[in-house]
């Protein structure tokens, strides 16, 4: 096993090659933004390496390094009876896989978490990412060798969906976990195939509730900075207004505007709404679910924060919501009581990233409860071992 100072040594030199390349990193994503037809502006936002990514990128290896090493830890300590010393501590995963979506960024993101935590990672990006994907890997390559470490560290597969569910069906790796960050089909495709243990990094729409006491103009802000960007997965998708939330009918004909204004396309549940809005009426069962990954948004009227926890629960994915309002009480019943990965008072959805948490680079975003919920870094991406020290006992 690498020791700490082998791994930040690595991961410092890899900062110094993506800073050093970032010419050539633009120049080969060029060709892979050149190829893709453009048609899904999430997908092209998510796919574009642009100097300030490929800086976020290099920024993500030195975080990484600069963070404690997760193994090792001891969790728990006991002294037997009979004189054994039992101790409970941190090692690696092991083998890990990740098949992902468009973004390059994961290709750097992803292995630093990985490698940091002791662990070989398999990188299974997508063929939209194909030119952007095998510059960084060769990256990782160069850091490895250059300081001495196995480059069978950070290992990058270039496979169809035929291979990839060969892949996962046989594991003639010997993985010890897989992590399909990406789209509902892509985890699907992944839970059908494979029996190696998953953590789900699920789809997002996201839910804002908006309390009788809430303050308009921190609600307007907090839901516009939640459309910041359309392609992530902490994005905002449904506000739920309060129906006791005073001058209700002004505030919400000036949320539509303010949102339309913004370029987004407010589609609003008539039930219960008093005015008048071009909008889809009553919003369909299947809208409630979706993920929009664009510029929509709904905006709905409820009669209780009881009913607005309901509706979170009932559709979104799990991964983080947020209430507006100056009700201490209620703003504590609603982060208990939601059942999601983030919950917030008073703050974007969009902080829900590793980086942001304090936490540094990140492999994916679990919306599961096992074995981690959350942003997943370095420190989720141990396991754990009893090691049990005797002088010949036996029971």
């Amino acid at each position: 096993m690498e020791t700490r100072a082998q791994k930040d040594q690595v991961l410092k030199a890899l900062a110094t090659l993506i800073l050093e390349q970032e010419a050539a990193i633009i120049s080969a994503n060029e060709q892979d933004l050149k190829a893709y037809d453009g048609a899904d502006e999430s997908m092209y936002d998510r796919l574009k390496a642009s100097p300030v990514k490929v800086k976020a990128m290099a920024d993500a290896c030195l975080e990484t390094a600069a963070m404690e090493d997760p193994v090792g830890k001891s969790l728990y300590e006991f002294s037997h009876p009979n004189g054994m010393q039992v101790v409970n501590q941190t090692v690696p995963f092991g083998k890990i896989l990740i098949i992902y979506e468009s973004r390059p960024d994961v290709t750097i993101e992803a292995a630093a978490t990985a490698f940091k935590a002791g662990n070989k990672i398999w990188l299974k990006g997508g063929k939209e990412a194909l030119h952007t994907n095998t510059i960084l890997a060769e990256l990782w390559h160069q850091a490895l060798k250059g300081q001495g470490v196995d480059t069978g560290f950070v290992n990058y597969l270039k496979l169809d969906r035929a291979a990839t569910q060969k892949l996962i069906k046989d594991n003639p790796y010997r993985f010890d976990l897989i992590i399909p960050r990406g789209g509902e089909r892509l985890i699907a495709f992944v839970r059908e195939h494979s029996n190696i243990p998953v953590i789900v990094s699920g789809r997002g729409n996201n839910f804002l509730y908006v309390g009788a006491s809430a303050d308009y103009d921190m609600a307007l802000s907090i839901i516009k900075n939640g459309k910041s960007r359309i392609s992530v997965c902490n994005a905002l998708d449904k506000v739920l207004i309060d129906r006791g939330w005073p001058e209700l009918e002004d505030k919400l004909q000036h949320l539509s505007s303010a949102l339309s204004e913004a370029g987004l396309e407010v589609i609003a549940d008539q039930d219960g709404w008093a005015g008048r809005h071009d909008a889809l009426q009553p919003v369909p069962e299947s809208v409630w679910y979706e993920e929009f990954l664009s510029h929509r948004i709904v905006l709905k009227v409820v009669d209780s924060m009881e009913q607005g926890i309901t509706l979170t629960n009932q559709y979104s994915g799990g991964h983080s919501a947020t209430i507006v309002t100056e009700d201490q009480e209620q703003a504590r019943v609603f982060m208990e009581e939601v059942d999601c990965a983030a919950v917030y008072h008073n703050a974007s959805t969009r902080f829900t990233d590793g980086g942001q948490l304090g936490m540094g680079a990140e492999i994916a975003i679990s919306t599961q409860k096992l074995h981690a919920r959350g942003p997943i870094s370095v420190g989720q991406l141990v396991s754990n071992k009893w090691m049990v020290y005797g002088k010949g006992q036996i029971r």
